[in-house]
């Protein structure tokens, strides 16, 4: 299977010359879920280590033909079980990486988020959304569309701190990043226009790193070179952004579903700032998103092998210590995820 637009070519043949990954896919139980973690196997980016009801797993493939007989399938009773297995795979290193097969994504997270037996780090998981899009010269990072709901200033600076480190295993040295709202000025009337000038000054004092800090841009400011020209907009990030870093869930929801709709765009998505990369496409993700999705996080799981392990630290910090104890999937000061990317 080929996935046709430049730049996942370049990710998929790149994350196969490192070989490939045990991932732990959680109830593969559609035939998406079960085609997609296969595909990846038979790509060479992944080892799938199938985690539901084996039974079920087994009539599926049967059903609609496809070829699991290579593949380790862990037995358990039901979708919350097989979460929580899968998570506790990766937490014992059998497997880098973690994939959401049929279930929701609020169920799926729910043990990575566990205080105790979860995969959190000390920053803030997020979701991040690579976009290759016809005429769009360059791969661009939609963050955060799919986790955090209504993310406070010291989130948002691990939602931006993730992406950056997510545009760096992607091969862009120096991401610019653009803090987006509805208009380019500051305001008291747009909340979102005083987070992102703080996230800028706390770029500058070097509470973020990695990346070049614009904001707040509108969508257009942010892409489009002569939008920012016309408006006089003077910046290294404006027109030209690789990171597009949203208000809130809901906006970027949104635009996500936007980029989505458009003839011969393809994405890619995964969840950040974990112990293993987490791979969150969708349950009604193409194979196409799948693959890809595999890919980055294949490269992410690679990178992250060569590194130290370490406690990464972060402004979420504060915020999730205070939240240990929750036992939903607010756990680590994330609000319910309602199931967004269903």
């Amino acid at each position: 299977m080929q996935v046709h637009r430049p730049i996942f070519e370049r990710i998929i043949n790149q994350c196969r010359e490192f070989g490939p990954i045990s991932v732990a896919v959680v109830s593969p139980l559609s035939e998406e879920g079960l085609s997609g973690a296969i595909d990846a196997a038979r790509a060479g980016l992944a080892i799938p280590y199938l985690v539901g009801p084996s039974a079920q797993i087994r009539t599926l493939a049967r059903e609609k033909r496809i070829d699991i007989g290579r593949y380790p399938i862990v037995d358990v009773a039901d979708d919350p079980e097989a979460a929580e297995r899968a998570v506790g795979l990766c937490r014992v290193g059998t497997c880098q990486a973690l994939m959401q097969g049929s279930l929701q994504t609020d169920q799926f997270l729910k043990p990575v988020l566990a205080a105790s037996t979860g995969l959190r780090l000390r920053r803030r998981i997020s979701h991040a959304l690579v976009v290759d899009a016809p005429g769009c010269p360059r791969t661009l990072i939609i963050t955060d569309s799919a986790i955090n709901l209504h993310p406070k200033l010291e989130e948002k600076a691990d939602i931006v701190q993730n992406a950056i480190k997510l545009a760096h295993v992607l091969g862009i040295t120096a991401p610019k990043v653009a803090i987006l709202s509805a208009i380019e000025r500051v305001s008291s009337r747009f909340s979102s226009t005083i987070d992102a000038s703080a996230l800028c000054k706390m770029a500058d004092r070097g509470q973020i790193t990695g990346g070049v800090l614009d904001g707040p841009l509108a969508f257009d400011d942010a892409i489009e070179p002569e939008a920012a020209r016309i408006k006089q907009i003077h910046s290294a990030v404006a027109g030209q952004a690789d990171i597009l870093v949203v208000p809130d869930l809901e906006a970027g929801h949104m635009l996500t579903k936007q980029f989505q709709s458009q003839a011969d765009t393809e994405t890619a998505g995964v969840a950040l700032g974990a112990q293993v990369p987490i791979i969150l496409a969708g349950r009604a993700a193409n194979r196409k998103s799948r693959l890809a999705s595999t890919a980055v996080a294949g490269l992410l799981a690679h990178q992250e092998s060569q590194e130290p392990t370490q406690v990464t630290s972060g402004f979420g910090v504060l915020l999730q210590e205070e939240k240990a104890n929750c036992e939903t999937a607010a756990a680590g000061g994330l609000e319910p995820l309602m199931g967004c990317m269903c």
